[in-house]
């Protein structure tokens, strides 16, 4: 009997000591993002405090590699198999260049899209409820919200007729789809686009915007790109400068002065990306987890920046907007 008691002692502390390992090991996670480290912080900071309330604490439990491509698009990969090199027990990814850079370096470690515009077109996931595969995530609409986005910039600025489209050269497919929604919806609006070709350094957002002020463009937009999230200061400054009402497609434009951005909520993409991240940490397969669409979007205007360049916009926009900055 006394023998019965000790073996069962012995394998409670052994269980014990399993469980006290299994508590203590610090998990990695690797970040990687298509921006800058400035541009990604403004997203990086609510995934880290959802991260906090789920009980993932930076040091204690976790710990987070972050690699920035700073817009160039051939970085990647190279940062991507950096990160898998490092035996991170996921990945975060922000973008859909990011994912398939991720995707392509590992088929094994789980692979987590906080902000994405078609992660099937794209062939990251067999499909938005049955992932299939080491990759799930959310959806940021990206693609979907373009034709809204022109909607609004044409209901703001009265008498547009001309839209400067900003667009990284290499956008990849998901650029492709971006540009021929944006095509299509200009068509049905009696808006001609420009499309211009943009480098993301101070001479080329410069000449970027030369460009559209030559073609006569009466606004511009961004494409939904996150390598556009880094120079966001620098291309406020310079719409302001040529006097260009600007759409852009993240709040973080605004919050730098810029004029308007209508989109989804990607403070919000990113805590749910956390819940995410938690829920596979504690055991969850990516292949089970459907990916979401983002469901919070914000329209936001900037009467201050408005007034700079004075553009009076109707208060039939203003009264749509969710947060109007005077």
């Amino acid at each position: 009997m006394r023998g019965v008691l000790l073996l069962i002692g012995f394998i409670l502390a052994s269980f014990d000591f399993a469980e006290a390992q299994r508590a203590s090991k610090v998990l990695r996670i690797g970040f990687l993002d298509a921006s800058t480290e400035s541009g990604s912080a403004v997203l990086a900071e609510p995934f880290r405090q959802e991260l906090s309330k789920l009980g993932w604490t930076q040091g204690k439990n976790i710990s987070i590699e972050y690699r920035f491509a700073e817009g160039k698009p051939e970085r990647q990969r190279e940062l991507a198999a950096e990160l898998v090199h490092l035996k991170v027990d996921l990945l975060v990814v922000a973008g859909t260049g990011p994912a398939i850079a991720a995707k392509s370096a590992t088929a094994t470690i789980p692979i987590v899209i906080a902000s994405g515009g078609d992660p099937v077109g794209a062939g990251l996931v067999t499909s938005l409820a049955q992932p299939g595969g080491n990759v799930t995530g959310l959806s940021g609409l990206a693609t979907e919200l373009n034709t809204k986005r022109l909607e609004v910039l044409k209901d703001a600025v009265p008498k547009l007729l001309r839209v400067g489209i900003l667009r990284v050269p290499t956008g990849g497919p998901a650029g492709g789809r971006s540009l021929k929604e944006l095509r299509a919806a200009a068509l049905s609006l009696n808006l001609k686009l420009e499309e211009i070709d943009t480098q993301l350094d101070a001479k080329g957002l410069e000449n970027a915007f030369q460009t559209a002020k030559q073609k006569q463009a009466g606004a511009i937009m961004t494409q939904a790109n996150r390598n556009f999230v880094g120079a966001r200061k620098r291309m406020v400054e310079l719409a302001d400068k040529y006097r260009l009402p600007a759409l852009y497609s993240q709040k973080a434009f605004v919050d730098e002065g810029g004029l308007m951005s209508y989109g989804a909520d990607y403070d919000d993409l990113f805590r749910r990306a956390a819940g995410y991240v938690d829920k596979i940490l504690k055991g969850a397969k990516p292949a089970d987890l459907p990916v979401q669409q983002a469901t919070k979007f914000e329209f936001i205007i900037n009467l201050k920046a408005a007034k700079q360049i004075g553009l009076t916009i109707p208060n039939r926009v203003l009264e749509r907007a969710n947060e109007v900055i005077k």
